[in-house]
């Protein structure tokens, strides 16, 4: 029988086999889309995410991030990394790289849906197959969570994303976060040649008439080839826990508030490696705790910033605010940079 069957395999759930791996346990993949898996994301990855891909040999090619800056209409202010350097790069070429990485661990990927799943014990079935754990990675609308009945309804206000990737020289090294009033565009340098530009809103209108909110983004990117655009959401999911018996959910399969600070795959990975461990040392219920922990920091500043920007007053003085208190700012960013 086998230790473990991870489920989804996006980079959370690739990263989740390679810890498997490490830690000696025979593992297995399941993910019905075949080859390298895109999506909507701003794919800026932070110093934490950069360090933890690092340690499991995973070395990527992508633009360096050096920190993040705010701006609105009429302000910016920015906020370096205090320790270590972020990293722009295509989800693709993230993918590619941890695929490449479970193929030289051996681990297989079998190109099949989870249909049903029940827990038995000392094993969990899974389409019929018996393994002794399951940790579900596969994604914001998770099947496992679905099944296990772990759902929470969802909040009435919900917040959307779209990005497109442009065919432009980056102007800095900065992740830009330019303010609205409909909500936030994300600009981040992936290559030499090439931004992704992402814009999120609980208004669900298109990328281009979004668009025309942010000038400067606008201005920067006119006469630019684009690519088409690619969507994501609601972003807001919860789950009532993240174990059930010997299922563990990671990613943003265990829940997810928004991605407005951007260290979303630092917080998975981080995940990722407690569920592990948790499998590992034969006492799954240990990741709840270890989930919580992770979660806490990113969770109260996350929620916070979205809640109080829904005011159109807080909103409007964010970027003022940051600029008078840069190094309140500085402190927020490099509490979210550095490892989970």
């Amino acid at each position: 029988m086998r230790d473990l069957l991870v489920v989804g395999g996006g980079p959370i759930g690739l990263a989740t086999a390679l810890y498997a791996v490490r830690a000696g346990l025979d593992v297995t993949v399941r993910e019905p889309r075949t080859g390298v898996i895109d999506k909507a994301c701003g794919e800026g990855l932070m110093p934490g995410a950069v360090a933890s891909l690092q340690d499991l040999g995973v070395h990527l090619e992508g633009s360096a991030i050096t920190g993040i800056r705010y701006l609105d209409r009429h302000h910016h202010v920015d906020a370096a990394f205090a320790a270590g350097v972020g990293m722009g790069v295509r989800r693709t070429v993230l993918h590619a790289a941890l695929s490449q990485g479970l193929r030289s661990a051996g681990v297989s990927v079998v190109e099949t849906p989870v249909a049903q799943l029940e827990d038995r014990g000392d094993h969990v079935l899974v389409d019929g197959e018996r393994v002794r754990h399951v940790v579900a990675a596969d994604g914001l609308h998770s099947t496992v969570r679905r099944l296990l009945g772990l759902d929470v309804p969802r909040p009435p206000s919900r917040r959307y994303g779209q990005r497109v990737h442009v065919e432009c020289a980056p102007w800095t090294s900065l992740v830009e976060v330019h303010w609205a009033s409909c909500g936030e565009a994300y600009v981040t340098p992936v290559g030499p040649g090439e931004i992704g530009v992402a814009v999120l809103s609980a208004q669900r209108r298109p990328f281009e008439e979004l668009l025309t909110e942010f000038p400067l983004v606008r201005e920067r990117i006119a006469g630019c080839t684009r690519s088409s655009v690619r969507g994501a959401g609601p972003l807001r999911q919860r789950s009532r826990r993240r174990v059930q018996g010997r299922v563990l959910l990671v990613g943003d399969a265990a829940g997810y508030v928004d991605a407005l600070t951007g260290e979303g795959l630092a917080v998975g990975m981080a995940q990722a490696r407690a569920a592990v461990d948790a499998v590992a040392s034969g006492d799954p219920a240990a990741y709840e705790q270890a989930w919580r922990r992770i979660r806490r920091r990113h969770d109260a500043l996350t929620l916070g910033l979205v809640t109080a920007t829904r005011l159109p007053l807080a909103r409007r003085a964010l970027v003022p605010a940051a600029r008078i208190a840069p190094a309140l700012f500085r402190a927020a960013v490099n509490q979210l940079a550095r490892p989970a």
